[in-house]
């Protein structure tokens, strides 16, 4: 699968879409090939919550293991995919069209600091995928 030219990326395998002040935000197709078959999805925070960059947001869970996903940004929560709790499996067939998360930004030099796709490439290239 390519990776999507208008995201950016974190470390720990986020993407986020911006447009203006909000953005998407879901796992990469790494981070599900990695986890491989999702059965699961938590959220741990709620419409209207805040967080913080970095801050555990939600856990995905697989037949081989259970995963963290961390707010690439700081921010407030507009919107929970909730579909994602009956129908995990569609982080595994369209990570980049099921998002997890759409957010108000709190501060968008934060996204600034993510990884482009080309970066991120290189950066799965790295770890040997």
């Amino acid at each position: 699968m390519s990776t999507p030219k208008d995201l950016k990326f974190s470390e720990t395998d986020e993407w986020i879409k911006v447009k203006g002040n909000t953005a998407l935000i879901g796992i990469t197709d790494f981070a599900q090939s990695q986890l491989s078959d999702i059965v699961y999805v938590e959220y741990e925070l709620d419409v209207d919550d805040d967080f913080e960059k970095d801050e555990t947001v939600a856990t995905v869970e697989s037949v081989k293991a259970a995963a963290d996903i961390h707010a690439p940004v700081s921010g407030t929560i507009l919107e929970i995919n909730e579909a994602l709790i009956d129908n995990p499996e569609h982080l595994n067939e369209d990570p980049y069209g099921s998002w997890l998360f759409k957010i108000s930004i709190e501060d968008p030099s934060e996204v600034d600091a993510l990884m482009d796709a080309e970066t991120y490439d290189r950066f799965c290239e790295d770890r040997g995928d």
